[in-house]
């Protein structure tokens, strides 16, 4: 049986599993996890990898999952690339190589590691039809997935966690919490009609924009704290005045604008955190 739907072949076959790479949604995840190896002042590279293979083998999981239930499940979406063999081998593919992963975390670090991975498959997989469908762990499930990676990132090169990394895991949950409500905003109509209860959904678009920008704000103002007491170095402030200024412009902008405009913005806050970080070592900071 076919696995992809536009041709038998082998090279249409790879497009169509290709085609559930998304690198705007998955090179969060993946530099989350090497963010946390930065926050360790360390990196041993093949543990390192061995994490970052297993994060994007649970975002890749989360994509084919949704994917199949959007067109097969829900006939939300209008095509797919893969057949629903094909998508059923996709996921143990994907399942397979995050197992993989996760015991070479336990040969190699401890339980512990594998106990901070686990769960970023167990959101990717239950995603949809699950977790999608509740307010809070459609908008929290992404951001979770995000804050564990960099607690893991940080755990496998220690065998440790630090407020440093606790600190930052929680900063950007509660900041693309905001922005995935934002985002949810897009589909305001389209959800409501199918009873999808996002947070927009659920308090309005008004409503949840200023829940939002709410939670945006109280993450840099987390951010702001922990440099003052020299948990972050003081430099990741420069964080919070360019993401700041992405969040005014886009405050005033229509939901897409404002998810495109707040999406690029994280990765400008995640490489200025990465710079602070970089040149001003956690040892420095006594």
């Amino acid at each position: 049986m076919a696995l992809a739907r536009a041709d038998g072949g082998a090279g249409a076959t790879a497009r169509a599993y290709w085609s559930q790479v998304h690198p705007v949604f998955m090179t969060p995840p993946v530099a989350a996890s090497l963010f946390g190896a930065v926050l360790a002042g360390r990196l041993e590279a093949a543990v390192a990898a061995v994490h970052v293979v297993a994060i994007f083998a649970a975002v890749y999981t989360a994509h084919v999952k949704d994917g199949y239930v959007d067109f097969y499940a829900r006939g939300e979406d209008d095509d797919h690339p893969l057949t629903e063999r094909g998508c059923r081998v996709g996921l143990v593919g994907s399942t397979a190589t995050f197992a993989a992963c996760c015991l070479l975390l336990l040969a190699l670090v401890d339980w512990v590691a594998v106990a901070l991975t686990l769960p970023t498959w167990l959101i990717a997989y239950h995603h949809a039809p699950q977790l999608d469908t509740n307010p809070v762990t459609a908008t929290t499930g992404y951001p979770l997935g995000i804050a564990l990676a960099i607690l893991g990132g940080f755990y496998v090169q220690t065998s440790a966690l630090a407020a440093i990394a606790v600190g930052f895991a929680l900063v950007f949950l509660v900041l693309l919490s905001g922005v995935k409500v934002i985002d949810d905003t897009q589909d305001y109509e389209y959800d409501r009609s199918i009873r999808k209860r996002t947070v927009a959904v659920a308090l309005g678009p008004e409503r949840a924009y200023t829940l939002a920008y709410g939670l945006i704000t109280t993450a840099l103002l987390i951010v702001v704290g922990f440099a003052v007491a020299r948990v972050f170095p003081p430099t990741t402030v420069l964080a919070v005045l360019a993401f700041g200024a992405v969040a005014v412009v886009a405050r005033r902008a229509d939901p897409t604008v404002a998810t495109m405009l707040l999406v690029r913005g994280s990765y400008v806050f995640l490489a200025v955190l990465v710079t602070a970080v970089w040149f001003e070592p956690l040892s420095a900071l006594g």
